[in-house]
């Protein structure tokens, strides 16, 4: 699971953690907090960024969260994302957008999803864009979940 929230602990790495449960039944091997991890995030020589890189490309499965900034993902989840070869991204992704109103909620599918296919990753469902307000609300992912469930069921089994 990758959260690209500025802010640490952040509501936007509790949707990643529920949706995560909700699709697989199960928390997360690995958690990436991206705003952890500051200033090696900058430095393309860090050792342990290398790695959390290596190791997302790697999961079977990867939620890939972050606030609604200026209609697309944040400079924090891109900086993380630049590191990745083309191709190097090896599983399911799933892109989840958290915003403050409707009009961004195109935002997942439009600018996430093609970044995450770009990068290798297989993006079954669409993207999904839930409203801070309801982030802690199940209803709000559950329309998504019905339809995605299943077509990732069969991905990660094969």
């Amino acid at each position: 699971m990758l959260v690209g929230n500025p802010k640490p602990g952040s509501r936007t790495l509790s949707a990643a953690l529920h949706l995560h449960r909700e699709l697989v039944g199960t928390e997360p091997d690995l958690v990436v907090d991206l705003a952890t991890h500051g200033p090696a995030l900058v430095d393309w020589a860090d050792p342990a960024v290398d790695d959390l890189v290596a190791q997302v490309g790697r999961a079977q499965l990867v939620v890939v969260a972050c606030p609604t900034y200026k209609a697309t993902y944040t400079g924090l989840l891109k900086l993380f994302l630049d590191r990745f070869a083309v191709g190097q991204l090896g599983g399911v992704a799933v892109p989840l957008m958290l915003g403050a109103g409707p009009a961004h909620a195109l935002a997942p599918e439009l600018g996430l999803a093609p970044l995450l296919t770009h990068l290798g990753a297989v993006v079954p469902a669409g993207g999904l864009y839930v409203l801070d307000k309801a982030h802690d609300d199940p209803a709000a992912y559950t329309d998504w979940l019905d339809r995605a469930r299943p077509v990732v069921d069969r991905l990660l089994a094969a």
